[in-house]
C-alpha cells in the first residue's frame, strides 16, 4: 500500500496502539484520543494523519491511518479502510471458528463440508457440545451478546453469537456424560445475571447434548422448540430443556385439526369451555397432589366433601372422573391440547 500511495500507512488496534505500519519503527506507538473521536465521526484528522475505522458500526476494532490531512489523504484512507475490511471479512469467514460454528448451527453449510472445514481449522470433533438459546424479553440498550460472551472467556471451546435483536446462541463444550441438571444450573446463572444485574427478563431453551459438529444444527432446533413449547405450556419457567418437555413436545408437533378432533371426541360439546377459573385452579391443584383428595383439600383450605362435590360437578360437565387415573390422564392431555389451540399456532 505504501508503494502505491507513497505515504506512511498503518493500522491501530481498539486501544489506539499501532500494530502494523509501513514505517516499522512506529509499531507500538499510541495514538491517544483517536478511538474516542472515531465514535463521533467517520474520519479523524490529528497530528498530521487521517484515521478511519474499518468497521462502520463504530466498534473501532481496527483503525487505518494515512499520512496527511488533505482531501487526498481522506480518499486514500477510505480506500484503505474498505480494502482491509474486505480482507478481514474474508479471513473471518474462512478461518474464524466462531463463524464456522454459526454456519453449522444455522444450517448454512453442507454436511460434507463440515468435516473438511473442521480439519482445516484444527477443530476437535470428538467432544460433546450443547446449544443454549438465550431469548431476551425486551430489546434493551444492554447487549445480551456482550454480557453472555463475557461469561464464556474460553473462546476456543465455547462460542457465542447473535441471530437476532433478542436471540443469542451459546454452543457450550461439556464433559462426556454430563448431567443435564448441570447445564440447567448454568442456564439459571445466566438468567440470574441478566435479570438481577441488567433487569432484563430472559428465557433459555436447551437442546440435547450432541457428540459431533454436524448435529449442532439439530440441538439448536431443539432449543428453539423448547422455547416455543415453554411459551405455550409453561409460561412461568425461564429454563426449558428439550429433554424435559415430555408430552407437551408431542402435542406441539400435532396438526391443529387433529387436536380439535381429539377435543370433540373427549368432551361433550362446549363442556371444557364451561369450566370457570376456580374449577380449573382446583383441577390444577388436584393434579399437582397426584390425585390425592385429602392433600388437595388441605392445600386449598376447603373441606374434603367440598372438593368431592367439585370433582362430581366436573364429572357431570365433562363425563370424566378425575379420581380415576386413566380418565385423569385424558383430562390432563385435553387441557394441554386446549392450551395449545388457544395459543393460535400458525404452523399448520
Amino acid at each position: 500500500m505504501k508503494d502505491v500511495l507513497d505515504r506512511t500507512v498503518g493500522v491501530l488496534d481498539e486501544n489506539g496502539v499501532i500494530i502494523s505500519c509501513s514505517v516499522l519503527s512506529m509499531i507500538g506507538e499510541s495514538r491517544a484520543g483517536v478511538i474516542e473521536e472515531l465514535f463521533r465521526s467517520d474520519y479523524v484528522r490529528m497530528d498530521g494523519y487521517t484515521y478511519r475505522s474499518i468497521d462502520q458500526n463504530k466498534k473501532n476494532e481496527y483503525v487505518v491511518f494515512v499520512e496527511g490531512v488533505d482531501e487526498e489523504a481522506a480518499r486514500y484512507c477510505g480506500i484503505f479502510s474498505v480494502s482491509l475490511g474486505n480482507i478481514k471479512q474474508f479471513y473471518d469467514e474462512r478461518y474464524d471458528k466462531s463463524n464456522f460454528i454459526k454456519n453449522i448451527v444455522m444450517d448454512n453449510i453442507l454436511p460434507g463440508d463440515i468435516y473438511a472445514k473442521a480439519r482445516e481449522l484444527h477443530f476437535t470433533d470428538d467432544v460433546q457440545r450443547v446449544v443454549l438459546l438465550v431469548r431476551a424479553g425486551v430489546v434493551s440498550k444492554v447487549s445480551v451478546y456482550d454480557v453472555v460472551s463475557g461469561l464464556f472467556p474460553e473462546k476456543q471451546k465455547d462460542f457465542v453469537f447473535n441471530i437476532s435483536a433478542v436471540d443469542t446462541v451459546i454452543v457450550k463444550e461439556v464433559k462426556t456424560g454430563v448431567d443435564m441438571h448441570d447445564v440447567e444450573k448454568l442456564a439459571g446463572s445466566i438468567c440470574d445475571t441478566l435479570e438481577t444485574e441488567y433487569y432484563m427478563p430472559t428465557t433459555i431453551g436447551i437442546g440435547t447434548v450432541v457428540g459431533n459438529l454436524a448435529e449442532l444444527a439439530s440441538s439448536f432446533k431443539e432449543a428453539q422448540v423448547a422455547l416455543e413449547v415453554g411459551k405455550v405450556f409453561d409460561t412461568e419457567t425461564s429454563i426449558i430443556s428439550y429433554d424435559n418437555l415430555g408430552i407437551a413436545r408431542l402435542i406441539y408437533q400435532l396438526p391443529t385439526t387433529l387436536c380439535e378432533m381429539f377435543l370433540r371426541e373427549v368432551f361433550k360439546k362446549g363442556s371444557i369451555d364451561s369450566l370457570d377459573q376456580e374449577t380449573l385452579f382446583t383441577i390444577q391443584r388436584f393434579f399437582e397432589n397426584n390425585l390425592n383428595v385429602s392433600e388437595t383439600s388441605r392445600g386449598l383450605f376447603v373441606h374434603r366433601n367440598t372438593l368431592v362435590y367439585r370433582l362430581e360437578k366436573i364429572k357431570k360437565l365433562t363425563g370424566l372422573d378425575l379420581r380415576q387415573f386413566d380418565q385423569a390422564i385424558v383430562f390432563k392431555v385435553a387441557l394441554m391440547v386446549k392450551k395449545y389451540l388457544d395459543s393460535n399456532p400458525a404452523k399448520y
